[in-house]
This record gives structure tokens, sequence and C-alpha cells, in this order.
């Protein structure tokens, strides 16, 4: 049995990964950036996984070669690739009906639908990074927003104020996937300085919990028309699950979407998923500027154009972003 690595595969052996993938009724993921295989002695594909950053994906093994063991080796040269880059929080989507492949593998699972599992190789690793977020007061009415603040606006800033208003404790938890023009550090330092005023909001990183689109893979999915539902269902059961259970949130607040129909479909979802599991959604009228709705996109658009001397963003951007910005691009 030979085993080999790519970084990622390229040519007539990526070509037999994705036909040995396809035999299987999975594909394979664009963005895969390291795969382990295994081949036989006549040079076909018996087993295959991939990564990509810290997710464990296209995951495969024969149907002939079940029971010998070849899930934990390609999976093993993985996690260990992984580790090797400074990973060593991981984690794998995979099929409900896979749980038992991976429990073997020292996965624990972390949130589950009908049509996907999420396993972390962490145990109990997101109910203690719950457990680690402060929370001062814990009864009365607690309400949630959650955002990328990609830059922290104006828009923002009145959603959580509004949303402060209507709770005796607000959580603002700021995604911490670094897929955003600013990193995260600088996002959540954006909106902890931007709400420093409201004496009743906390202000949390997401950790590694609460997913990114970049990073949800589909390959198991037949019908890929359903990702975008699939992943959304998944997010919204972890956060009713693991945050909003835990700590007490009754109440999610977003904005309204003139703009965005993506995040439009996402409240939605949110309104019909959410309540029946004990967090009611408020949707809050988006914050206008000049009859406008305010849009990260927009300033975001404005600053990559003429920076911060862009006059418009004095409309779009509170002066605790503004001063973080300059001190950020010294």
């Amino acid at each position: 049995m030979d085993m080999m690595q790519g970084r990622p595969f390229k040519g007539r052996t990526l070509e037999r990964i994705e036909k040995f993938l396809r035999s299987l009724g999975l594909d394979y993921d664009d963005g895969v950036e390291m795969t382990a295989c295994a081949c036989d002695e006549d040079g076909e594909v018996v087993a295959t996984a991939s990564r990509q950053g810290a997710v464990i994906k296209c995951v495969g093994v024969s149907a002939a070669r079940q029971g010998e063991g070849l899930a934990a080796s390609v999976v093993s040269e993985v996690v260990t690739d992984a580790i090797q880059a400074g990973l060593t929080h991981l984690f794998v989507f995979t099929k409900p009906s896979n749980r038992q492949i991976f429990d073997d593998l020292g996965f624990f699972p972390m949130a589950e639908t009908a049509d996907v599992l999420l396993m972390e190789n962490r145990r109990d690793g997101v109910k203690r990074f719950v457990a680690s977020l402060e929370r001062p007061v814990r009864d009365g009415v607690i309400g949630a927003v959650v955002a990328n603040c990609n830059p922290f606006t104006k828009g923002h800033r009145c959603l959580m104020e509004t949303a402060a208003s209507q709770c005796d404790f607000l959580h603002v938890f700021v995604l911490s996937a670094e897929k955003s023009l600013f990193p995260a550090a600088l996002r959540l330092e954006m909106v902890r300085r931007g709400t420093a005023h409201l004496r009743n909001v906390a202000v949390h990183p997401t950790g590694d919990y609460l997913i990114s689109a970049a990073t949800f893979p589909d390959y198991f999915l037949k019908n890929k028309a359903r990702v975008g539902d699939i992943k959304c269902e998944l997010d919204l059961t972890i956060f009713a699950r693991c945050f909003a259970e835990p700590m007490n949130i009754t109440r999610r607040f977003v904005g309204t979407e003139p703009l965005s129909p993506v995040t439009e479909r996402y409240n939605e979802a949110m309104k019909a998923f959410l309540p029946p599991l004990g967090v009611e959604v408020t949707e809050i009228p988006r914050c206008e500027a000049g009859g406008v709705p305010i849009s990260a996109t927009r300033a975001r658009a404005l600053l990559e154009r003429g920076g911060l001397d862009e006059p418009e963003l004095a409309e779009l951007l509170p002066e605790t972003t503004l001063a973080l910005l300059r001190e950020y691009r010294k």
C-alpha cells in the first residue's frame, strides 16, 4: 500500500482522486490545500482525505477495503500535516450516518441536522469556549447580535443601541473567521470601542464556531441547490443549541436587509427556525445616511477608492472606527 501526499494533487493524480470520490457519490471540493491518498499495488486509489485550513473534507474509502483501517491512515496523514502547519483545532463536516467513522478517529459531535454532522477534535470544545465568555447578567431579557462588522458602521452601532435598549443584557458576537478585508482582531476592537457607551453590552469573538460560508464544504451533498439552506440550518442550530441555550439568550436582533438578497433570505430563515427553539427574532429597520441604507460594502468601496480622506466616510463610520483605522494604517 502506497501513501501519497499532494499540496494539492494536480493532473492525472487529481483526476484519479476525483473519479474515485465520484464512485462513492462524493465530490472533490475546490479550495483543498492538501490531500493524502492510499493506492493499492495496481496504483488504484482506495482511500483519500483532504483538508482546507482546519476543515477535513473529501474523505472516502473503497467499499471493498472497509475495515482495514484505511480511513484512520489517510485522516491521520491529514491531521499530522495540519498540526505541522500550526492548526490544532480541526473540524469535520460529514453525513450524520458517518458519525461512528469519525468517532473512532478522535472527533466529537458538535451540531447535527438532518443533512450534516459537524464534529471537532476537542471533547466539549464548543461548550468550554462558550462557558469562557463573559455573562454578568443571566436573568431577564437576554439578547444577541451576530455580525461581521467589516468595518463597524453607524448602522451596526444603531442596531446594537436599539437592541440594547430592549434588553436587560445584550451579547454581541463578532465573527472570527479571517475572510474579510479587516482582520478579526481589528473588527472586534472596532465593535468594543463603538459600543463602550452601552453598559449592558458584552462583545465576544465567535472563535472557531459559527460557520464561514467560505469553509462550509458540500462534497457529500448530492443536492447542490440546497447547500445554502443546509449551511444556514447548521449555522442556526449551532447558535441556538451551543450559544443561546447555555447563555440564556431569548432574542436575536437583526437589521432589515434591503440590499442583499442572500442576507434577506438568511433573516427569513432565522424568523422561521429560531422561535421554535426558544429564540425570538426581532428585525430592526436599517439606519440610513442621506436616504440610503448604511452599508459596510459602501464603506469598503470608499476606503479602497480614496482611503480615509473620503468625506462620505464620516456619514457611514463612527469616529471610533475612523480613529482605529487611522491607527491601523499608520
